[in-house]
């Protein structure tokens, strides 16, 4: 056969329809592209423009400077310094662990330093500068600058650094900021990932909202791979509010020299204001080391530290009353109708509940002999209470003690601040599954037993007996202002609360108060020798461990850990009371011999201002014992007062309230109820 013939026509036919198929094909998709640019380029062009420009221009935060902290006479507390630190750009950089040890030659680097360098590294992108040491010293930056050349991708920047000029003087008080954690970061939510420190205790963390001001952002052009080109816009941070505290510092270096080598702590009180003066927990630490953080050795010095310094005693601590409780349970007394002022009750040395034979003891041996409400206060007598607290019983005790501000928190302004321990049937059922028992009530009536209290309840208690019964709430803010130039605002604070209606019992338990000071029986006569003002005080002995047998224990021979807790409440100038004060030491033995000489030499600093021996004062131009120097309380409201004029002014009281044998206070622990459920007590009197 031959090989078919060519058909040109249809050929042609094939060819036309297969171009306009092919024509058709490319139309529809020029088609479709041209819907697609119409779409993106008119319809969608708002939002990719939007999307376009947020990928061009990136918000960088500008971090506000923090706020300052004064104390009531404007010296600085916590103040921003410019500081240095070292920052490191990796793709500049090279070889980072090169660049680490050659650096580390040239500026001591800690190994924290080059872990922490290395975690940001492996986190963050390479262009993005990564901190590796702050706070670098004058002569580092002088070393690193002559060496600049050596090391690209390496820059120092400058920063505003918290610093604490007093140091440990006020680590419990304006406490200190910290570096950021995952922590804060949880509680802060996404604005707190742009903030490198945060307040961690104290002041700064109290009033962190007000200190940290608010945060700015600035406007940065960048490129594909997002590195920043130019600042095209600005929108300001706010600076951080500054606030000024009631604070006094000379009394704080006041409180604390009085205290010499002995731990504890102290409260000073403006009773007619809430203001607090000073406080006071020792031993105490440096804050400056919390800042940019810590290193491992000098935290581990501080957890190591058996006295732990950085544990507030004032506001987290507490310890049992011991007889400083006794002012408020003769008033709570007087006011439920069960006790007179004119009332006695016979002290013979032991105290016995009906049908036992185990006792509560008396501080003298012999007993104080027929005792009313104003010799109770001034000689300390156990068994005026023991008897008290029986009548009133524990329901009524505690409505009015509770009525005092114990076992509740005193609000003041720093976090975390303890309510304390007030014994109740409830409290004892809850924490021991046990039931209460008579020897529980006679136990407590002493501020023994379960008692915790802490210094700022009972400066707050001491401050309301000088204030008329006004229980106010205490405070370390006296104001801010936000910016620089402008006023001084005063923080409000809630009306005070009435702790009783009846100005005559307030008297009585005043008259005995100032009878335990000036009085010629009274616990703690030595601080009132030669004062030129009123002092109105109660001493306490907390006792730490419980004594064997019918034997008295004397702390004095005890270890210093196991000694009893000294303690002393008191205001002055009692007819015109502008200071109260609360102290407690660890170890101290008793509150007439050790507390109360601490409160006096506080009392002294205030009204008087003199200093204890060997501190000068902190303005040069105004030396100590100056004529023309007023005392610190001048500045503050609150002026010297008293003087030999006050002495004369003292209030008259009767043969009662001055006994004619000097008595000694001493600490009385009954047996838990659990142990003897009869309610029996063992007393515990003072060593001669």
């Amino acid at each position: 056969m031959g090989r078919p013939l060519k058909n040109p026509h249809a050929e042609a036919e094939q060819f036309r329809r297969r171009a306009v198929l092919a024509f058709l094909a490319v139309a529809l998709s020029l088609a479709g592209l041209a819907a697609w640019y119409f779409k993106l380029q008119v319809l969608d062009h708002a939002a990719y423009a939007t999307r376009s420009e947020a990928n061009r221009i990136r918000p960088r935060p500008v971090i506000p400077a923090r706020g300052m902290i004064y104390d009531r006479q404007g010296r600085l507390l916590a103040e921003n310094l410019p500081a240095f630190r070292l920052e490191v750009v990796p793709d500049k950089a090279g070889d980072t662990e090169k660049l680490l040890e050659e650096l580390g030659q040239l500026i001591p680097l800690s190994e924290e330093e080059r872990e922490r360098f290395r975690r940001e590294r492996r986190a963050s992108p390479g262009f993005r500068p990564i901190p590796l040491k702050l706070r670098l010293s004058d002569e580092e930056m002088a070393a690193f600058a002559v060496n600049r050349w050596r090391f690209p991708g390496v820059e120092l920047q400058p920063y505003l650094t918290r610093h604490y000029p007093y140091g440990e003087l006020f680590a419990h008080v304006i406490g200190y900021v910290g570096r950021i954690d995952e922590k804060d970061l949880e509680e802060l939510g996404e604005a707190g990932s742009v903030l490198t420190h945060i307040g961690k205790t104290g002041i700064e963390r109290a009033y962190e909202d007000i200190l940290r001001g608010r945060i700015g952002y600035e406007q940065i052009e960048t490129n594909v791979q997002g590195r920043a080109l130019r600042t095209v816009g600005r929108v300001p941070a706010r600076p951080g509010a500054d606030l000024r505290l009631s604070i006094d510092a000379e009394l704080q270096r006041a409180a604390v020299a009085a205290f010499g080598d002995l731990e504890g702590t102290a409260v000073a009180m403006d009773p007619r204001t809430g203001e607090i003066l000073a406080l006071v927990s020792l031993p105490s630490y440096d804050p400056n080391l919390f800042v940019n953080g810590i290193s491992h050795a000098d935290y581990r010095a501080l957890q190591d530290n058996p006295s732990r310094p950085q544990y507030n005693r004032a506001v987290l601590g507490g310890v049992a009353p011991g007889s400083t409780l006794k002012p408020f349970l003769a008033l709570a007394g007087l006011d439920s109708g069960v006790r007179r002022p004119e009332d006695r009750t016979l002290s013979t040395g032991m105290f016995y509940l009906p049908g036992t034979s185990r006792g509560w003891g008396d501080s003298h041996r012999g007993g104080h002999g027929w005792t009313d409400v104003r010799k109770s206060i001034a000689e300390s007598v156990n068994t005026y209470y023991y008897q008290l607290a029986l009548d009133m019983g524990i329901a009524r005790i505690e409505e009015y003690l509770v009525r005092y501000g114990f076992g509740q928190p005193t609000g003041i302004d720093l976090v975390g601040e303890s309510s304390g321990i007030l014994p109740t049937p409830a409290w004892k059922m809850k924490q021991r599954r046990e039931r209460w028992y008579p020897g529980d009530t006679v136990n407590i009536s002493i501020g023994q037993g379960d008692w915790k209290v802490t210094p700022l309840q009972m400066v707050r208690g001491t401050a309301a007996l000088a204030d008329g019964g006004r229980l106010r709430r205490p405070h370390l803010v006296q104001a801010r202002r936000d910016g620089f130039d402008a006023p001084w605002v005063p923080l409000p604070q809630p009306e005070p609360a009435l702790i009783s209606d009846r100005p005559e019992h307030l008297q009585v338990v005043r008259e005995g108060m100032v009878a335990t000071v000036h009085g010629p029986g009274g616990t703690a006569r030595a601080i009132g020798v030669n004062a030129p003002y009123l002092i109105a005080g109660k001493t306490g002995t907390a006792q730490v461990v419980s004594r064997r047998g019918s034997g008295a224990v004397d702390p004095r021979s005890l270890p210093m850990h196991l000694r009893h807790r000294a303690l002393f409440i008191g205001y002055a100038p009692a007819d015109d009371p502008q200071i109260a004060v609360a102290v407690a030491v660890e170890g101290g033995g008793y509150g007439g011999s050790t507390a109360a000489p601490i409160a006096r030499k506080i009392f002294d600093a205030w009204l008087l201002g003199k200093l204890p021996e060997g501190l000068e004062p902190l303005d040069d131009s105004c030396p100590a014992g100056a004529a023309d120097c007023p005392p610190p309380g001048a500045g503050g409201g609150a002026g010297a007062g008293g003087g030999p004029a006050a002495a004369a002014a003292m209030p008259s009281m009767p043969a009662s309230a001055a006994p004619q044998a000097p008595a000694a206070e001493a600490p009385v622990q009954a047996p838990s109820a659990a142990h003897d459920p009869a309610g029996g007590g063992e007393g515990q009197e003072a060593p001669p």
